[in-house]
Parts: C-alpha cells; structure tokens; sequence
C-alpha cells in the first residue's frame, strides 16, 4: 500500500519569515541613518547618544557588551546649498554678467566672487559709477532670497607705498562703501547686510604673477541663512516671487 505523502503546512517556510524580520529591521536601520543625515549638529549628538545607549554603549567610552567599535558617522551636508547654488548659476549665465565674477561653494555658504577691478579703480575706495550696474544684478540675484549677506574685502599682499591707508584699511573701506550703495539704492534692507575686511590674510593665490594677485583683490558676497535654521528657509521667500530650485 503507497504512503500517502506528509501534509505540508500552508505558508511560507519559518526561516523565511524569520529572514524577512531580519531584513525589515536592517532596512528600518538605514532609514533612520538617512532620516538622521539632514539633521542639524545638536540633533544628530542627540540621536546617536540615544544609539549608543541602546546598544549599550555607556559614558566615559565603556562598553556594557562586547562587540565592534561604535563608529561616529558625520552628517551629510544640507543639499539647500547645492540647490541654492544651482539656482543661482542659472540666473547668473541668463545675466551674462562679466566673466571676472565667479559663484562658488565655500565654507557651507555660496559664495558671490567679483574681482576688485570690476568694482573700484585702482586704489580707489569707493564703488565706481561703472560698477553700478553690476552691482544691480548681484542684488537682484538675492533680493528675494531669505538670507543674509556678508560683503567681504580681501586685497593683495603689495605694500601700498606713499598711501595713507593699509591693505586691511582699504579691504575693509571697499566692503562698507559696497554696503553702502546697497543701502542708498535700496537693494538689500540694511538689517540683513554686514561688511567686514580682510586685508591680504586670505589670498585664492600664492603666486607673485599680476594674474595671481589680480585674484586675491576681490570683493566677496557671503550668503548665510538667517537664524541659522536653514530648514525653514523654503517657506520664508513669498510665494509670488519664489521660483522652484
């Protein structure tokens, strides 16, 4: 007489279901790295504290039980400076402003680049009647932006022989004159506005060629967010002037 076969239980198998616990909790795992990855500075400290206690890492670096060394992931970088500089790239070249003006990422801010020459005759401390327009066009680059401005003057290491001034006088006198032809046009509310002056203490170029110095004279436009808290700053900019970047 045949055996009837062994009667199987309906479903899936147990390892499988075991398995697929395993993978949901790893795929929860790296969601919350990546959940984890925007956060700011304090609340990144706060949920990896919270981690390291879970899996019992104590204060002090002691180790309640044994296993591999608890590894500290750093943040990645809030992509609004990436989408900031993208947007503001395309406005740039629609602009076709003078090719000796730069927008670059530096310092977790973008940054506005104008060579001095563009701005001011040289020596000279106050904006030229040239440069008016183009100053226009970089306020109209931010006027609708959320975000503060920070005008920096930088200069070349030359001594200035037989003038009154140092290179830090005249870096930070450019800045404040720059600031102020923002403020007396109205472009940029004054509150938002800030100038400070670098001398030659931070050159882009080491060389002593006209070209290399030609780079480090240079008014620099800062922009950083307000208060710091750059998740807000989407819903700060009117709907009606906000275009989508």
């Amino acid at each position: 007489m045949a055996r009837k076969p062994k009667k199987q239980d309906p479903g899936a198998p147990s390892w499988m279901v075991t398995f697929s616990d395993m993978t949901t909790l790893l795929l929860t795992f790296f969601v919350l790295l990546l959940s984890m990855a925007n956060m700011d500075k304090n609340k990144f400290n706060a949920a990896a504290e919270s981690m390291r206690s879970a899996f019992g890492v104590m204060e002090g670096g002691r180790v309640a039980i044994s296993g591999p060394k608890v590894i500290e992931f750093a943040p990645i970088q809030d992509d609004f400076t990436s989408r900031l500089y993208q947007r503001m790239l395309s406005q740039l070249n629609e602009l076709k402003i003078d090719r000796r003006i730069q927008l670059v990422k530096d310092r977790g801010a973008v940054i506005l680049r104008v060579e001095a020459a563009v701005l001011f005759a040289s020596g000279q401390t106050e904006v030229s009647p040239e440069a008016y327009p183009v100053l226009r066009d970089v306020a109209a680059l931010i006027e609708n932006l959320p975000l503060n401005l920070r005008i920096e003057g930088h200069t070349d290491d030359t001594p200035t022989s037989g003038q009154a001034l140092s290179n830090w006088d005249i870096s930070i006198a450019r800045a404040v004159s720059t600031l102020k032809f923002f403020e007396r046009e109205n472009l940029v509310p004054l509150d938002r506005m800030s100038a400070v002056g670098y001398g030659s203490r931070r050159p882009l170029a080491t060389e002593k060629n006209e070209a290399a110095q030609a780079l480090n004279r240079r008014v620099e436009f800062v922009l950083e967010s307000i208060g710091g808290n750059r998740e807000a700053l989407p819903y700060l900019i009117d709907a009606g002037k906000q275009a989508p970047f």
